[in-house]
């Protein structure tokens, strides 16, 4: 089990007390930080794929320019960028940028071979994905700052709709309040699992084989250190990892190590590089680029 952060260990970040104006893509840089997207990227997406129509629909997918294994900066590029976009962008920047998902989600559909039925237009697998990604967000943060003031942390919750409604997730399908939220939570987060196809594509992901040697050989093993100390433990299981109380304490103290040097960096260092991608999809739409 998790060990719980006692209060003397948060480390609030300057000026978060609370927004007095409802939080909007200008203000929400207050509550996002860049390096929670390289901490908790890859155990997000693990769970996200948990949801075995949705992990079936990448491992089955032919769409071979949007593959981590055969393009991995691409993947990453296109990944944070919907995160950024979702979060920070304009009603024209998501518009824009649904488009383009859209447009690499078409062929994305179960057929006649496959063991589920799925198709990434599916605004309840959206639903899934947008919930990991919001549980993400808040499970760094509150690891990193303590927890939210309660009002701040609703309103950031409302605003996290975003992260399904830029694609297909109608707004009435999240959830109408975080109370709500933690039930649809709690509900559907243990009917979730891993199948053995998925355990060797994640295994790939964590050790970085789709990278050069040297990435793997400086980065794989914390990697899998901190995707391991992210998982809920019926995931980590599944993925067969070992999680012992002298890891938990290891990784707590990482965590804080990284909190008391991010909160002190100015702004635009702590968003990196979350709006380095944003200021690349500007760009890109400027300029009539791909934006995936």
């Amino acid at each position: 089990m998790t060990e719980p952060l006692r209060s003397a260990d948060y480390l609030p970040i300057p000026d978060r007390v609370g927004p007095v104006e409802p939080i909007t893509p200008e203000t929400v840089e207050e509550y996002v930080d860049g390096v929670a997207a390289f901490l908790g990227g890859a155990a997000n997406v693990i769970m996200q794929l948990s949801l075995r129509p949705v992990g079936r629909g990448v491992l089955e997918s032919t769409v071979d320019s949007g593959k981590v294994t055969l393009h991995p900066i691409k993947r990453l590029r296109t990944t944070l960028s919907y995160l950024a976009v979702a979060l920070m962008g304009s009603d024209e920047e998501r518009a824009r940028y649904r488009e383009a998902v859209n447009e690499s989600h078409r062929p994305v559909r179960s057929t006649s071979a496959s063991p589920v039925k799925y198709n990434a237009f599916d605004p309840t697998l959206q639903l899934w994905v947008a919930a990991c990604l919001y549980w993400g967000i808040d499970d760094l943060y509150t690891r990193m700052h303590g927890p939210m003031n309660p009002d701040v942390a609703e309103d950031f919750y409302q605003y996290c709709a975003r992260l399904g409604t830029t694609l297909q997730m109608r707004p009435e399908m999240w959830p109408a309040n975080r109370a709500e939220f933690q039930r649809y939570w709690d509900k559907n987060l243990p009917e979730r699992g891993i199948e053995p196809a998925l355990r060797d594509y994640f295994d790939n992901l964590i050790d970085l084989t789709m990278m050069p040697r040297p990435v793997q050989f400086a980065f794989a093993r914390l990697q899998r250190f901190v995707v391991t100390g992210l998982l809920p433990q019926h995931l980590r299981n599944e993925m067969r990892m070992t999680w012992s109380q002298r890891d938990q304490r290891r990784f707590d103290r990482l965590l804080r190590i990284i909190s008391v040097v991010h909160t002190r960096l100015p702004k635009p260092v702590r968003m990196f590089p979350l709006n380095a991608y944003m200021f690349d999809v500007r760009r890109r739409i400027r300029l009539g680029k791909p934006l995936v």
